[in-house]
């Protein structure tokens, strides 16, 4: 059983930053891409950031410049570094990752959600 674990989320004042990890355990054969959501109340989920397994990123548009995704594979674990925060980016942060648990059986897990305030 593959289990994402989050923390780092809180509260924060405006132009200040957090850095969001999260954990995957479990049995893992490899991970693939891994990522961030969010959803902010009465919102859809949205893409902030994604890393692939070679490194590379992408970030949705309102979070560019601000925002830094990065991985460290031998902890299994992704990082989000966020700067320069607005009371826009309040929201329940989710981590996702593609993970396979066998060399064959690949599937998408998520975290529990942390949250993340911006007081202005």
């Amino acid at each position: 059983q593959v289990q994402l674990v989050e923390s780092g989320g809180g509260l924060v004042q405006a132009g200040g930053s957090l850095r969001l990890s999260c954990a995957a355990s479990g049995t893992i054969f490899s991970i693939n891409n891994m990522g961030w959501f969010r959803q902010a109340p009465g919102k859809q989920r949205e893409l902030v950031a994604v890393i692939t397994s070679g490194g590379i990123t992408n970030y949705g548009g309102s979070v560019k410049g601000r925002f830094t995704i990065s991985r460290d594979d031998d902890k299994n674990t992704v990082y989000l570094q966020m700067n320069s925060l607005k009371p826009e980016d309040t929201a329940v942060y989710f981590c996702n990752a593609a993970i396979k648990d066998t060399r064959y059986n690949l599937r998408a897990y998520w975290g529990q959600g942390t949250q993340v305030t911006v007081s202005s």
